[in-house]
């Protein structure tokens, strides 16, 4: 979701670094790790002594809801996704359903029949529970599966999960180097179904 279909860098990075500072963190390093991953595992991460991880993730993803300033549609994902049949996809997000469902409505962008949220998991990513509850629910093998990613730890549980890969490189501030495929805007694809019922994209 974030990242492949929706911009909420801004509004994460605001809370992360209130976070952050609030802790005691470095945050120019600390940032950099929190995308595509839950805030518990997040928190985790850090190993701080004496708090409580899920009343700490609790807080960000709070914060996360109340504060969508900024949130924007990455362009045409919207339109892409709605010329989609609609029991043919599904997200898979490392948010919690309240906060990934807050900020879709802030981008403008169409709820899934399919939806895999953090509390659907016990591991979130680079674990690919996630990634094989989707394909599940769909009714089809992950390996049947195009995954779109942006964040490295969603390329990791897409690759775990034995599925393909597309790499949306529309929020990347520098080229990403990735030995899997490419697309940096939305129109550059248009979406076909096969005889088959398998869904094609082809280059426009």
């Amino acid at each position: 979701m974030d990242g492949t279909v929706l911009n909420s860098i801004a509004a994460a990075e605001r809370i992360w670094t209130t976070w952050a500072l609030r802790h005691g963190l470095d945050v120019a390093t600390f940032l950099p790790t929190i995308h595509g991953a839950r805030a518990i595992d997040t928190v985790n991460r850090q190993a701080l002594p004496g708090i409580d991880p899920k009343a700490e993730a609790a807080w960000v993803t709070q914060a996360e809801i109340d504060d969508v300033e900024g949130i924007v549609e990455v362009a045409s994902a919207a339109k892409f996704l709605e010329s989609l049949p609609a029991r043919q996809w599904a997200i898979v997000t490392s948010a919690p359903r309240a906060l990934a469902l807050r900020r879709m409505a802030a981008a403008g962008i169409p709820e899934p029949e399919v939806m895999v949220t953090a509390e659907d998991v016990s591991a979130g990513k680079p674990d690919p529970a996630g990634y094989l509850l989707a394909s599940k629910r769909l009714g089809v093998d992950v390996t049947e599966c195009l995954i779109f990613e942006d964040a490295a730890v969603g390329i990791r549980a897409a690759e775990a999960a034995g599925a393909d890969l597309l790499i949306i490189t529309s929020t990347h501030d520098h080229p990403i180097v990735t030995p899997h495929a490419t697309l940096a805007s939305y129109d550059a694809v248009s979406v076909h179904l096969d005889a088959t019922g398998f869904i094609r994209l082809l280059p426009i």
